[in-house]
């Protein structure tokens, strides 16, 4: 079911799929706002819902039936603070967030916490809502405040426009952001105003393991040569955990699967070993990446 990543959607969908699908789990959402939206659905239902990419720590939150395989915003806000840090050797930040994304809000959280405790300064904070177009007094507030880095943690769309009109305004600082700009529609909108840009991901097809070799060789074959991103590895991981999750179970039924799902530990996937913890959350690293010559290139490997 497509829910068009509108809100309200999500509900609705979820709704059907259950009362009229009869699903014994559910796969999803992508983004956490939406994931919210259908977690208390599923959980007063009793039914397994797996996201996975969900980064928002409120969506397991919600209640015991509600997981996820990547790793969440604290560890991912910590990863870019360090890496702010540490490898682009910057001090003045500005950070630009959406605030109509409950990924986004969470992720400047974690990163502002983190990246102060080290040490820097969060010089200047500016907003922006999701389907914004023109950032242009947001930057040029950012230009004047002095800063040496900006974060954007919000979707690669946004991200992608936010690169361009900086550019154009002359603001040549490293621009860095989470796992949400990783999509092939950032370069092709960005263009050459991505080259040099850094974001958190859960993994690169760079990085290979027998796992990824396997899985981008059988990808590329489904997908006419395409190069699965980390949403994709993710995707077919989460799958794979609600199958294993299943054989260990022998059945479907909600509280069985449930109890199996959340016993999941050291399974081997695409995206590295997920371990889910108490809280349902996966433990796992996470990867750096560069846009170089319009392809995504593997920099750094972060773990937990």
């Amino acid at each position: 079911e497509d829910n068009q990543s509108k809100a309200g959607e999500s509900a609705t969908v979820v709704k059907k799929l259950i009362s009229r699908d009869k699903v014994v789990a559910i796969l999803g959402e992508v983004a956490s706002s939406r994931s919210l939206e259908a977690a208390s659905i599923a959980q007063s239902a009793k039914i397994p819902q797996i996201s996975p990419t969900s980064t928002n720590p409120a969506v397991t939150e919600t209640g015991d039936y509600i997981f996820r395989v990547c790793f969440i915003d604290p560890f991912q806000g910590v990863v870019m603070a360090k890496f702010a840090k540490d490898t682009l050797k910057v001090r003045r930040v500005a950070v630009l967030t959406s605030v109509s994304s409950a990924y986004s809000v969470g992720l400047s959280r974690y990163f502002k916490e983190r990246f102060i405790a080290d040490g820097g300064t969060v010089t200047i904070e500016q907003r922006y809502s999701e389907g914004d177009r023109d950032f242009k007094a947001q930057l040029t507030a950012i230009r004047a405040a002095g800063i040496d880095g900006i974060f954007v943690p919000g979707y690669y769309t946004e991200a992608a426009l936010i690169c361009k009109q900086a550019k154009d305004l002359g603001l040549n600082v490293p621009i860095f952001g989470g796992d949400g700009w990783e999509a092939p529609q950032l370069v092709e909108i960005g263009g050459a105003a991505v080259e040099g840009a850094y974001f958190s991901t859960h993994y690169s097809a760079e990085n290979q393991t027998p796992a990824i070799a396997a899985f981008l060789e059988k990808y590329k074959k489904r997908w006419n040569g395409e190069v699965p991103d980390a949403m994709a590895a993710l995707g077919y991981d989460s799958v794979m955990v609600l199958v294993d999750a299943i054989k260990r179970a022998g059945t479907t039924a909600g509280p069985a699967l449930r109890d199996a799902i959340a016993a999941t530990k050291d399974f081997e996937g695409v995206t590295g070993k997920t371990t889910l913890d108490a809280q349902r959350n996966a433990s796992k690293s996470a990867v750096v990446i560069t846009i170089r010559d319009g392809k995504f290139r593997f920099v750094e490997t972060v773990a937990p």
